[in-house]
């Protein structure tokens, strides 16, 4: 066992071998992820009228690799650990949402510590692809999330009406909706009503139609006592709330505006009953200026602590 006899360097080392021993790991000591996962400390529990905050990292297991402009900006996955274990050394980020491959590095190198880990369980809906909307479950499974010690698991559901894969996403999504609760887990569900036109899906941000897909969402699955919804920022954010009394997260979106541009439209939504906090990646990873860790004190400054 290699594992133990590694310390990995501090964010800021910028030498190119500066995660090489992931590899070594990988290569001679694959079982090190599921010791590190079940020594790790765990996140000290939720409590109501405490906001979370959990930073998104599954975006590359899609292909979306694209921040502001940049089609390459995720791509480099040194920088994208550096920028991660930044944010987490934040003691005001609760914890983490990421694909199976991003989430073993981040348990290797010890990120992970006293933080919630929600697996994202669906990344089959390639942006461009021709059939995007059949968004199919491939990376993590409730088994996989309970065994690794996780708190829960992150699916996206687009409810497409145009679309004759629609069926068969919900029927999935419910499904897995079950398979968490059964192994004591979270579903965090992430709806959208979609449009799949043009070989492009585009998601409604009206607030009818968040509160539809809400509606929708909330039904999916045998049990809904440890479903959570991630549900976007959109005018008249009062009445989407009003449509449910499941815990929520808000989601940040397509970084497409400025950080502080984005940060405020934000804070008057954490204000509402049932908004749970933050789940937040490209928006706050890949600021501006660079400065992760100015852009996530930023954003953890808006929470309710109490």
């Amino acid at each position: 066992m290699i594992f133990d006899d590694i310390r990995f360097s501090e964010p800021g080392d910028d030498r190119p071998d500066r995660y090489a021993d992931l590899t070594r790991i990988r290569l001679e000591d694959p079982d090190a992820v599921l010791r590190a996962a079940r020594n790790r400390k765990r996140h000290p529990g939720l409590v109501y009228g405490r906001q979370n905050f959990i930073i998104a990292a599954d975006h590359p297991a899609r292909g979306a690799l694209s921040v502001k402009g940049d089609a390459q900006a995720m791509a480099d996955r040194r920088s994208l650990l550096d920028r991660l274990r930044i944010a987490l050394a934040n003691p005001k980020v609760d914890g983490v949402l990421a694909s199976p491959d991003v989430l073993d590095d981040l348990l290797l190198v010890g990120a992970l510590e006293g933080k919630l880990v929600f697996g994202s369980m669906n990344r089959g809906g390639l942006p461009g692809l021709v059939n995007e909307i059949d968004d199919r479950f491939t990376g993590h499974t409730a088994e996989a999330l309970a065994q690794i010690g996780a708190d829960g698991g992150k699916m996206l559901t687009r409810i497409a009406f145009d679309s004759e894969h629609t069926t068969s996403i919900l029927e999935n999504t419910a499904r897995a909706v079950d398979d968490l609760h059964d192994q004591g887990l979270l579903a965090m569900v992430e709806p959208f009503l979609s449009v799949s036109a043009g070989g492009k899906v585009t998601n409604d941000l009206s607030a009818d139609a968040v509160i539809r897909s809400v509606a929708i969402a909330q039904g999916l699955g045998a049990s809904s006592a440890r479903t959570w919804l991630k549900l976007p920022v959109v005018e008249d954010m009062e009445r989407v709330m009003a449509s449910t009394t499941f815990p929520t997260v808000l989601l940040g979106g397509d970084p497409s505006g400025r950080t502080d541009e984005v940060l405020e439209t934000w804070e008057s939504a954490l204000r509402l009953p049932g908004v749970q906090g933050l789940t937040v990646g490209r928006t706050l990873l890949y600021p501006e200026d660079g400065d992760v860790a100015a852009a996530v004190e930023n954003a953890a400054s808006l929470l309710n602590e109490e």
